[in-house]
């Protein structure tokens, strides 16, 4: 498929290399033998263990540049919903070909990408098989299959047919998070222990997803090994995070977060409030990817949207048929608040752009401030770039600092 003029661009920029992949192995693919649509097809039932492989599938990461040797599977998983109920959820699973050589057996990094859009199409699973090019991470996923860990990324809840991802729900993404976590080692022929030290990793959407993972770790996964967690360009406040969007040339990731909260708490009213170009400027953001996002909503406002021209503080006083506000939900996806609930045992990495126009840094910094005065031991770096191009400039320093963690060195505190 053909990439829009701005992707290619970013691509381009953050990228700067060819495209290619070293193939799976042939004993994993006759292992993982599901079609590639099986894999998206939400199933009759969802085992309530979380972390149970339901489908898996060898494929080769046509996006991962730097010729990497690597066996690849994508892979379908049961997790769990902010309601506790059993969901099904897509991703990837990549190991290096090359034998681990450090301690131990080879560390697992879980992943979660940034901001992708809801389009179907735009899953990372599907974009790092090269069935759609919009995505930006693909030095990230390298730079950790070069330093020979394995990495488990999942889509996020909400990419499989006929559902809507579930953006910026922080419960949701932070148990996707750490049950691909959990699926890795099931999947035949990874070669992976339920023992390996895991790392969490996420920028922007995919900070926030796991910093929530980080938080519901010890509650959630007791069973995982969760050594640190690095996250960049956090959302920590959704309330200040929209209050920056509503009319902005980024007005597109506001659209997102609200069909995404609605879909992962459906008594919240959307569709009632809206006019008819807020209807298709839902059915718009609920089919394209990144580029397509910032580029149809730009400039959009919340009151543009809905019949009773709401601003975004009387959006937040509707109210769902179970009783909760918009405002109440969205205040219970703030990160670092009742962290004395949290028990984080092990260093978190937070970082930001210097120019970020995207997120607020007053609230990337409260987190980290939140996170300190918790007492959890934080790592803190400011990069001079903008909120895209931070993403990318803190690759090395992001892979260093986990195999920090993966060799069992102190974690410095910035706090």
């Amino acid at each position: 498929m053909k990439r829009p003029a701005l992707v290619t661009a970013l691509v381009a920029a953050l990228l700067g290399g060819v495209l290619v992949s070293g193939a799976p192995a042939a004993e994993q693919a006759a292992a993982c033998t599901a079609a590639d649509a099986d894999v998206y097809a939400p199933p009759a039932t969802v085992p309530a263990t979380p972390g149970t492989v339901l489908a898996c599938r060898s494929v080769t990461l046509s996006q991962v540049p730097g010729n990497i040797a690597m066996s690849a599977w994508k892979v379908r998983y049961s997790s769990t919903d902010n309601q506790g109920r059993p969901v099904a959820v897509s991703g990837t699973l990549a190991v290096p070909t090359a034998p681990w050589t450090g301690p131990g057996t080879r560390p697992v990094v879980a992943f979660h990408p940034g901001t992708l859009g809801l389009g179907p199409q735009c899953a990372f699973s599907k974009q790092l098989a090269g069935a759609y090019q919009d995505e930006y991470e693909g030095d990230n996923i390298a730079a950790l299959l070069r330093a020979g860990y394995a990495v488990a990324a999942t889509d996020g809840p909400g990419y499989l047919d006929g559902r809507t991802h579930t953006y910026v729900a922080g419960t949701d993404s932070g148990h996707a998070l750490l049950d691909i976590a959990r699926a890795a080692p099931a999947v035949p022929g990874s070669g992976l222990s339920r023992q390996a030290r895991i790392g969490l990793w996420g920028y922007s959407e995919g900070g926030a997803a796991s910093l929530w993972a980080a938080q519901l770790a010890a509650s959630y996964a007791p069973d995982l090994n969760v050594v640190g967690d690095a996250s960049g360009g956090i959302p920590g406040d959704l309330k200040e995070v929209a209050a920056g969007l509503d009319g902005s040339a980024f007005a597109g990731f506001l659209a997102d977060a609200a069909v995404g909260i609605q879909a992962a708490y459906p008594t919240l009213p959307l569709d009632s409030l809206l006019n008819d170009q807020g209807k298709e400027s839902v059915k718009t953001a609920k089919s394209v990817c990144l580029a397509g996002t910032v580029t149809t909503l730009a400039g959009k406002s919340i009151k543009d949207f809905t019949t009773a021209g709401l601003t975004l503080d009387q959006l937040y006083q509707q109210r769902g048929s179970d009783g909760r506000t918009w405002g109440q939900v969205l205040e219970a996806q703030k990160l670092g608040v009742n962290l004395g609930a949290y028990k984080i045992a092990f260093p978190v990495l937070q970082y930001r752009g210097a120019l970020d126009e995207v997120i607020p840094t007053a609230t990337e910094d409260a987190v980290r401030s939140a996170y300190c005065a918790a007492g959890v031991k934080t790592g803190w770096k400011i990069y001079a770039g903008d909120h895209l191009l931070t993403d990318n400039q803190a690759v090395g320093d992001v892979v260093s600092w986990l195999g920090d963690r993966f060799a069992g060195r102190s974690a410095h505190n910035d706090c």
